[in-house]
């Protein structure tokens, strides 16, 4: 059964600075008016795809999953066959709006089902695991900066530490909200003086100065509060100083056991988020394109406890206000006992490196081809298309 379908084939060290602390990058930054923006959310654990977006017009879906349909009683439909899970209240209003859409049935070319690994190729972009020790979000950051034959664009990880997919040699730096006590104004002075002769440090120590002032009126001690953290993402990135090219991440997506609830605690943080980073970004949210995507998904069936275990495919999803949404591209596989991958999984029918080649060249002007040779080297087949309004 096929819906929407628009293919044309299937490290830096830190410093704490208060209370923040900040991944200084290597280079120097630069942004300049109108240029568009990409934040990238990573779910660790992998989210189940069939739980975010539930295929209830497939029959097969009652037998593998009967304790799970009462949840979508009464919800928000996606082009009739999927049901969208109904803690994503603002992202159910941003599909509504044609601000959203998903892909289901995808995933990377990893076929085994570890974590590790699985994150490892997901952010690396790399055919195998461990083969890169760079990221592919990371390559992007490259890749804009030589089009524009200017610096490369400001890019900052909303994260404790640096992630795999912004490590590399474009410069990237990284906050986060913490604990500890604001450094004295005495202080700050004394480390400014320490830098400010030299000239790689010195430029390093303004910049993260100044990303700390855009965060400064957050009053985050983490980035538990998903609301707080979609604010504080969407007050880093906007602007003329803002980050273009932003990641953050979310955990807990390994749901073993009692599925429905564990999911749904997941996906009101991640929809709270989502909401207010759409919110947060204002007018800004015409030129912005937010990516979530998954390591793997889940067990098509439930498992003894109510859970699921390690999967394959999971669903993808994307939101912008340029987006031509409203909709799902999905080349759907089937749910019956011979559809499912190793008779358990569900079937991935579209690579998610293409994927995500395909809208971030297509957000960013970049050429879609090039694309996925840089950013997901070894790959056949390519780029999807058709994500944006003409």
């Amino acid at each position: 059964m096929t819906f929407t379908l628009d293919r044309r084939s299937i490290l830096g060290g830190s410093i704490a600075l208060g209370t923040a602390s900040l991944a200084l990058p290597s280079m120097a930054f630069a942004r300049t008016a109108g240029e568009k923006n990409l934040l990238f959310v990573l779910l660790r654990g992998a989210a189940d795809g069939m739980a975010m977006l539930a295929p209830v017009g497939d029959p097969g879906l009652s037998e593998l999953r009967r304790a799970t349909l009462a949840e979508y009683d009464g919800a928000r439909r996606a082009d009739g066959f999927f049901a969208i899970h109904p803690a994503f209240d603002q992202v159910g209003a941003a599909y509504a709006a044609g601000d959203a859409l998903f892909v289901h049935a995808t995933a990377t070319s990893y076929r085994e089902r570890s974590h590790f690994d699985g994150q490892n190729m997901l952010e690396t972009g790399a055919a195998q695991p461990y083969a890169k020790s760079d990221g592919w979000l990371n390559r992007l950051v490259g890749m804009i900066g030589e089009q524009e034959g200017e610096t490369n664009p400001k890019a900052l990880a909303i994260a404790p530490t640096m992630p795999l997919a912004l490590r590399g040699d474009a410069p990237a730096s990284s906050y986060a909200p913490s604990a500890l006590p604001q450094a004295s104004d005495a202080f700050m002075a004394r480390v400014g003086m320490l830098y400010g002769e030299d000239t790689e440090l010195g430029g390093l120590w303004s910049r993260a100065l100044e990303t700390q002032a855009m965060a400064a009126d957050d009053n985050l001690r983490n980035l538990r509060d998903a609301q707080a953290a979609g604010d504080l993402a969407a007050s880093l990135m906007r602007g003329e100083v803002g980050a273009r090219i932003a990641m953050i991440e979310l955990g807990g997506w390994d749901t073993h056991a009692n599925q429905v609830g564990a999911f749904r605690r997941n996906a009101s943080q991640l929809d709270a988020l989502l909401g207010a980073y759409r919110a947060g970004m204002g007018s800004a949210w015409a030129d912005t394109m937010v990516v979530v995507a998954t390591e793997f998904g889940r067990t098509a069936r439930l498992n003894g406890t109510n859970g699921t275990d390690h999967g394959t495919a999971s669903a993808t999803l994307l939101m912008g206000g340029a987006l031509r949404g409203g909709r799902v591209i999905a080349d759907w596989p089937g749910l019956r006992e011979g559809d499912l991958y190793e008779g358990r999984d569900l079937r991935p029918t579209m690579a998610l490196e293409s994927v995500l080649a395909g809208a971030v060249a297509e957000h960013l002007a970049l050429d879609p081809e090039r694309s996925l040779a840089r950013l997901f080297p070894g790959r056949s087949g390519a780029p999807v298309s058709g994500f944006m309004r003409s």
